[in-house]
Order: structure tokens, then C-alpha cells, then sequence
């Protein structure tokens, strides 16, 4: 490609001016050290890889042991955990790349098999969800979680503020805030999930109170301009539903404006854009948050470079194309041919599937 390739120019997200508008999606690979949750050196190396990407943002990070919601991935609110993603920072940023940490609370999505003293999982309603757990025994059925108490929301909008201040510690660039897929965010925003009564459900504005209430806390704690957020407004993903999607998250998307975060990330699709069929107008979401607007979903190369020139996005995020190709930007920047990856190893593991997928100048 030229060097007036559009993917390949600069763009400000927050306080930073990324090197290119390619980033890498947050990516659950359940890898992390045990006990503990712990990232360590294998981590680092599969970061490093991907470095080349504008931004980073790391896989979903537990802010508590209650945020738990599958075997082997990585918290932030140890000292152990703080100090393994330091190793991971430090690896980034010697190859001069960037990196966000996304903060992560499950709600339902869980077990107490995963759970501190195998309690039941929290949520905003007592509304179980369909599927399996992944637990450190193998898949089991998920279970009826219980409605979070009143009084126990502030302690959990002090997990998020807390573990912001840790990912600085840790050397992250700033934080994400993951209230997308059907995780404790999302269940409080959609009213498929929430069926409180109390100032935290019913009506939209109650239903993102929490949403709203955890980005003050993690902005007064790290600074607006190193927060983005992440939302997924049509994902049905842990049984999520909603009944008045473009309303409630176009409204959501207006409301968030009173932060000036760094970014508004959306997960649009979990497939490809020609194969999309879903009745949602993205860009009409995008016109609502006055920020930088991350696109995620079933994008290539030629539909990011459309996308970033029609103004609908200012950046792709990429997921799987990222498994499995640790060099992206300069398969795209080439026009190279793309390593598939291998859902086998997705989750769990080793280097197997993770570090071990070649680079354009590997040789045999």
C-alpha cells in the first residue's frame, strides 16, 4: 500500500497520538499464572508480538475475585497481579506500542466454583443466563445468581476505581471500562437483565446509573483522557436482550459526552459486515458521542479503510484476525496473506495457538 494508506495514519485517542488506527481487541485467552491469576512471561511474549498494533487494549482483567467469571484469567487487584503486568507494560512499550487495560466485572457470568467462598454469582436481577461455565473442572451450567444488594453497589463502583489506579501502577496508558457482552455493566444497562425497582433499574436513566457512577470513579481516578469504554448494543451474547436498543444506547452514547473520554468503543457485529443482517444504525450512535469512535466487529483490511474514510469510525479494533496474526499491521500495510486462526486454542493453554503463529518474516 502507499503511504497515504488511511489505516496507516495518525489519530488522537485521549492524550495520545496513535502510530496507526489499527487496534487490537481485548481478547479473553485464559492464560494467566496460578494460583493467583497472576500474568506472567508467556503473556508478555504474546504482547510484545502484537505491539505493532496503534493500541492494545488487554484482555478483560478481573478488579476483584467477585469479578471473576472464567478459570485462568488475569486480575488487578494484587500486588502479584500488578507486578505480572508490569513485565507485560514494560514489554509493550520497548517496542513502542501502547496499552490499555480493560477493567472487568462479570456479574452472572460466572459460578461459584469461580466465586470467593463459592458464593453465588451477583447481578443487577436474580435472572439466570443459558450456557456453561468455564471453571478450572471443565464446563458447567451456569446458576441462578442473586440481586445485588443497594448497599453493596458503592463498594463495587470502589473495585473499578481501584483497579484503574492499579493499572497505572502497572505501567498501562489508561483503561477501558468493559460494559459490553453481557457482563455486570451491560446487565444493569439492558432491561432484558435488569428488573430492579430501586434507583438502579426501570427507566434508562436508572439503568445506566451505575455505568455512569463507575466512568466518574475511574475517570477522577486516571484521567478522562486515558478512559475509553466499551459498549455492545445489538450482542446477544450471555443471553442479553434489550427493548429499544438504538434508543436507550443512542441515548447512553449522549450521556457519556459529560466525560470527554478518550474513546467510545462498540462492538457492532459478531460477523462479517456483508453477512450482517441486524437493523441498527451504528452511525447514528456514532453521531451522539462527540469523542473518537472505535469500530469492532467482522471488519478486514478494505472495510476498516471504507469505514475510517466515510467517517464512520476513527479506528478498527480486530479480534481473531489479532490471534492469529501477531504482525497485522504489516500484513495490511503489504496486503499479505492472512495465518487463520485456530479456535482449538483459544482458551486455556499454552504457547500452543498463542505465541507460536508465524510472522511474515519467519523462516521455515
Amino acid at each position: 500500500m502507499t503511504s497515504e494508506d488511511i489505516l496507516f495514519t495518525p489519530v488522537k485517542i485521549g492524550r495520545y497520538t496513535l502510530k496507526n488506527r489499527i487496534i487490537m481487541a481485548p481478547l479473553t485467552r485464559s492464560r494467566a499464572q496460578q494460583p493467583g491469576d497472576i500474568p506472567w512471561e508467556l503473556n508478555a511474549d504474546y504482547y510484545r508480538q502484537r505491539a505493532g498494533a496503534g493500541l492494545i487494549i488487554s484482555e478483560a482483567t478481573h478488579i476483584s475475585p467477585q469479578g471473576k467469571g472464567y478459570a485462568f484469567t488475569p486480575g488487578i487487584y494484587s500486588a502479584a497481579q500488578i507486578d505480572g503486568w508490569r513485565k507485560i507494560t514494560d514489554a509493550v512499550h520497548e517496542e513502542g506500542g501502547l496499552i490499555f487495560l480493560q477493567l472487568w466485572h462479570v456479574g452472572r457470568v460466572s459460578h461459584p466454583d469461580l466465586q470467593p467462598g463459592n458464593a453465588l454469582p451477583v447481578a443487577p436481577s436474580a435472572i439466570g443466563i443459558e450456557g456453561m461455565a468455564f471453571t478450572e473442572a471443565g464446563l458447567k451450567p451456569f446458576v441462578t445468581p442473586r440481586a445485588l444488594e443497594l448497599s453493596e453497589i458503592p463498594g463495587i463502583i470502589d473495585q473499578y476505581r481501584i483497579a484503574a489506579e492499579n493499572a497505572l501502577i502497572a505501567g498501562f496508558d489508561g483503561v477501558e471500562i468493559h460494559a459490553a457482552n453481557g457482563y455486570l455493566l451491560d446487565q444493569f444497562l439492558r432491561d432484558g437483565s435488569n428488573h430492579r425497582t430501586d434507583a438502579y433499574g426501570g427507566n434508562i436513566n436508572n439503568r445506566m446509573r451505575l455505568l455512569l457512577e463507575v466512568t466518574e470513579a475511574v475517570v477522577g481516578a486516571v484521567g478522562a483522557d486515558r478512559t475509553g469504554l466499551r459498549l455492545s448494543p445489538t450482542n446477544a451474547f450471555n443471553s442479553m436482550s434489550d427493548s429499544d436498543p438504538q434508543g436507550h444506547f443512542n441515548y447512553a452514547a449522549e450521556q457519556l459526552n459529560r466525560f470527554d473520554l478518550a474513546y467510545l468503543h462498540i462492538v457492532e457485529r459478531m460477523v462479517p459486515i456483508e453477512e450482517d443482517t441486524a437493523e441498527f444504525d451504528f452511525a447514528a450512535l456514532r453521531r451522539h458521542f462527540n469523542g473518537p469512535y472505535i469500530a469492532n466487529g467482522g471488519y478486514d483490511a478494505e472495510s476498516s479503510r471504507n469505514s475510517i474514510a466515510r467517517n464512520l469510525c476513527d479506528t478498527v479494533a480486530f479480534g481473531k484476525l489479532y490471534i492469529a496474526n501477531p504482525d497485522l499491521t504489516e500484513r495490511f500495510r503489504l496486503n499479505a496473506s492472512l495465518n487463520k486462526p485456530d479456535p482449538d486454542t483459544f482458551y486455556g493453554g499454552d504457547e500452543k495457538g498463542y505465541t507460536d503463529y508465524p510472522a511474515l518474516n519467519s523462516v521455515d
